[in-house]
């Protein structure tokens, strides 16, 4: 395509901005995951490793500080980067030869700075660390909206612990359920993916040109250094993970952070999904937090689209097929250095970090300001009238009933829902009222006491303690900084 042609549709120099993926178009995800981000996690790795091996007297004194003034991201072109990297087929080889020629011009009083850069480390190592730095970072980010989201959760399954509702199941009204009961396993979900997260771990990598370390055993030879020592130096000087071990092929560090950012998602997007429903003018529960120009259609000036529960699924529906290629690029780690599924790694972590980082913004914002309507709740839970109890009816009344001509008090209370079935839906609730005193003797069962089993409220089983329960688990994402919904959307 010429330069003209590439001015129209706006140029190689804009890059991704996040046009075509509105869940993860903010400020933090770019400047946590954009380009400039992982310029800086690999210019990063670099000053680290320099800074190390000039503690470790293997570079000259004062080389540290010339490399750091050199790894500043300003002074490199990304676009020009990422264009040269097809010829060595990673954009760590080019921008080398950057950083060694800006080394070069600062080290003004010859130190010979420009040793510290790279020596005994291969393009894996310095791209592998950088990503975990760049996942480190953004992970903490993640994390920090994820307690909100869960404190802003634990309050709603507190506060409305007694708020009736119906639960469904296959689409039906299924029985009497609450609305804490469902924010309750909300939290369960996402704290339980937070707590994954949480722990994943960000190791150091290092190995040299095939995982040997046989650069950097000559490179120490004579010291008190070893390549061990330098690689669990250079994890402290960047505050990652040191590993025992180069892990070249070994990728269940890529791989279990993969797991844990779809399973933010996945209870992310259970979340949305619900909220989606639960939020159609039909069934009118809940409601999104209302702001200026948000749900706005470009047609009918009425609508207010639940436009965070959108964004939000439309990540966790991303999720699986990066994770997919996650571990297909896992299986296929040949040799001793991989070729081409080492390369497909990259945009596939990078892309849940994004999705996810994104995601979190719009769940925090979501649930913090979430609009609850009990009423609702209680109308929708009376269409299905006393027939929603029919379970709850069964197993306290059944037994109590003899057999009656041929057929147990089960299949008896059966035939009362049977023929309840069949009359018109306005007319069923007086009709299994009806039909159930008809079966129900009342020696075994005073009208009253046949009240009680009808009032939905009665048959909530542990749906309290189930709350108390989940929420008692978590005490690290149950409570957390009271959030700020003025500061919950972070662009």
């Amino acid at each position: 395509m010429t330069d003209a042609a590439l001015g129209h549709f706006g140029g190689a120099a804009d890059g991704d901005v996040g046009l075509l993926s509105p869940v993860s178009a903010s400020p933090l995800v770019a400047a946590l995951t954009g380009d400039r981000a992982v310029l800086a996690a690999i210019l990063a790795v670099e000053s680290g490793w320099a800074a190390v091996l000039e503690k470790a007297d293997l570079a000259p004194a004062g080389s540290a500080a010339v490399v750091a003034s050199a790894a500043q991201p300003a002074r490199y072109d990304a676009a020009g980067i990422a264009l040269r990297a097809q010829g060595g087929g990673n954009p760590v080889i080019p921008l080398l030869a950057d950083l060694r020629k800006q080394v070069s011009a600062l080290d003004t009083a010859g130190i010979g700075a420009g040793k510290a850069i790279h020596t005994s480390l291969t393009s894996q190592d310095v791209l592998d660390t950088a990503l975990m730095l760049l996942a480190r970072n953004t992970v903490e980010a993640v994390l920090g909206d994820l307690k909100s989201t869960t404190a802003a959760l634990a309050t709603l399954a507190e506060k409305h612990a007694d708020t009736l509702g119906v639960g469904r199941s296959l689409t039906q009204h299924s029985l009497p359920f609450t609305f804490g009961l469902r924010a309750a396993q909300w939290f369960h979900g996402l704290a339980a993916a937070g707590r994954q997260l949480a722990g994943a771990e960000f190791p150091v990598q290092f190995g040299g040109a095939a995982g040997t370390l046989a650069a950097g055993t000559v490179l120490t030879a004579g010291t008190s250094a070893t390549p061990f020592t330098l690689a669990d130096s250079l994890a402290t000087q960047l505050g990652l993970a040191p590993a025992p071990a180069p892990w070249h092929t070994n990728r269940l560090a890529v791989t279990s952070l993969g797991n844990a950012l779809a399973a933010v998602l996945g209870a992310a997007g259970k979340i949305a999904t619900d909220v989606l429903f639960l939020s159609r003018p039909e069934v009118a529960e809940l409601a999104e937090p209302r702001a200026a120009g948000r749900g706005v259609s470009s047609a009918m000036p009425q609508k207010q689209n639940p436009v965070l529960s959108v964004l939000i699924r439309s990540a966790a529906l991303q999720a699986p097929q990066l994770l997919a290629q996650l571990h297909l690029a896992t299986a296929n780690f040949n040799d001793e250095r991989p070729d081409a599924a080492w390369h497909t790694e990259w945009p596939a972590l990078r892309e849940l970090l994004r999705l996810v980082l994104g995601a979190a913004g719009h769940l925090r914002e979501l649930t913090v300001g979430l609009q609850v309507f009990p009423d609702a709740m209680r109308r929708n839970l009376d269409l299905a009238g006393p027939l929603l109890l029919a379970e709850g009816v069964g197993a306290a009344v059944a037994p109590l009933l003899a057999e009656k001509d041929g057929r147990t008090g089960k299949e008896q209370l059966q035939d009362a829902v049977d023929r309840t079935l069949v009359a018109p839906a306005a007319e069923q609730g007086a009709a299994y009222r009806r039909l159930l005193r008809e079966a129900v003797p009342v020696g075994a069962f005073t009208d009253l006491q046949l009240d009680e089993l009808l009032d939905p409220a009665s048959y909530l089983g542990q749906a309290a303690e189930i709350s108390r329960r989940i929420l008692a688990a978590y005490p690290d994402f149950s409570s957390s900084v009271t959030p700020d919904q003025n500061g919950a959307n972070r662009g």
